[in-house]
């Protein structure tokens, strides 16, 4: 029986940065991308509907301040996460990367150390260093085919930094962080006072055996100290609509953050990523209950081919996302040489792994949120392009 998340649309020639910006990322019109990070499927009905019922409406003039959208979250982070939160704590954002610099600008100086913890998602890197602060790495380590934090290397790191990006998930890695991870980076983190930024946009995209523990909910009684960014968009493949949440519990830093928004002019936010983000998080579980069970399966199918047909590569099946993190450097490949081998031999988009940082060399990120076709092509390609390289 074919599953609604097999059916192929095309995107081509549809404004997708994914596929029309392809050939030009890679040289080639013939490359089936699997590189930035969002899902070839349709959103769920619920959004459509909602969106197709705003454009009736046909007025689309300032939206009034979002309760209403706020009422969904918390509604969402208490049944998916078992977290408490408040409609109060809520910041809207132009999105989690937008975020990030805010949060940057806001709590940091220039010449701050903030701690990010590498192999890593690319705008960690830059939201940092673009705001002339400094970067210091607490790199992930690898150890029993999972990778792990280095806690020694972090309580050394943290007692000169002013803050703490987290990732979780993590992007590109696929852990999903365990509560007692969790509790020590934080303990770590408070007692350097050291204000964590976290990262939580693929916090619903975990699977079977893990859970996804939202960093404030640990109940330590600090959650003043954590800054949490979510949003719809990897969830529900809402990402052109730009819409995300700042989770902040302490009153002068949610004061701070939005005195820094208002000083840029970006307070007001898009009305239809606020009726794509409250329909979502009111009526999208059962969707998003089918798309993980999909998700999963295509990651097995991933794990489970790349094992039996290509052995040259190594990946381990995510706990969470739906990026796969391919270790390649058993071609004995350059980097450019292995972007190359990709985008000219193979014919597949993937991300550069040195873009997550030097940790990265030797590696490339795929994006299987896909159908399950255009999974098997795909990796069909690579298959026979590293056969055809022995």
């Amino acid at each position: 029986m074919t599953n609604k998340f097999d059916t192929v649309i095309t995107r081509q020639n549809s404004g997708s940065t994914k596929w029309d910006d392809a050939a030009t990322l890679f040289g080639s019109t013939d490359v089936l991308p699997f590189w930035v990070a969002d899902m070839d499927f349709p959103s769920p009905p619920a959004i459509t509907e909602a969106l197709a019922a705003r454009v009736r409406h046909g007025i689309f003039g300032y939206p009034s301040p979002h309760s209403y959208a706020y009422d969904a979250v918390v509604s969402w982070m208490e049944k998916r996460h078992n977290w408490q939160t408040k409609p109060a704590w809520m910041v809207s954002t132009p999105g989690v990367v937008t975020a990030i610099t805010l949060a940057v600008q806001t709590f940091t100086k220039a010449g701050d150390k903030i701690i990010i913890q590498p192999p890593v998602y690319p705008p960690f890197f830059a939201s940092v260093q673009n705001q002339n602060r400094t970067v210091i790495e607490n790199p992930l380590f690898y150890k029993d085919g999972s990778y792990h934090m280095d806690f020694d290397d972090l309580a050394v790191k943290a007692r000169e930094a002013k803050m703490l990006i987290l990732c979780s998930p993590h992007n590109p890695v696929g852990r999903v962080w365990s509560r007692p991870e969790l509790a020590k980076l934080l303990e770590i983190c408070l007692e350097n006072n050291v204000l964590v930024l976290t990262d939580e946009i693929h916090g619903d995209l975990v699977y079977t055996g893990h859970q996804h523990i939202p960093l404030a909910s640990l109940e330590t009684g600090t959650e003043d100290k954590i800054i949490t960014l979510t949003a719809p968009s990897k969830t529900f493949n809402t990402a052109g609509l730009y819409t995300s949440i700042a989770i902040i519990a302490d009153s002068e830093l949610r004061r701070q953050f939005s005195q820094t928004i208002q000083k840029l002019g970006i307070n007001k936010s898009n009305v239809f990523g606020i009726t794509a983000l409250e329909a979502a998080y009111r009526h999208g579980a059962p969707w998003l209950d089918e798309l993980l069970i999909y998700l999963e399966g295509n990651a097995e199918y991933l794990t489970e081919f790349i094992s039996d047909n290509i052995p040259a590569l190594k990946v381990n099946k995510p706990q969470g996302t739906y990026l796969a993190w391919l270790d390649c450097r058993n071609l004995n490949l350059s980097q450019q040489e292995l972007v190359q081998f990709f985008a000219k031999k193979a014919k597949v988009g993937l991300n550069d792994g040195i873009t997550f940082g030097r940790q990265g060399t030797g590696f490339m990120r795929l994006n299987f949120g896909c159908p399950r076709p255009l999974l098997a092509e795909g990796l069909q390609r690579i298959a026979l392009a590293v056969k055809q390289l022995r």
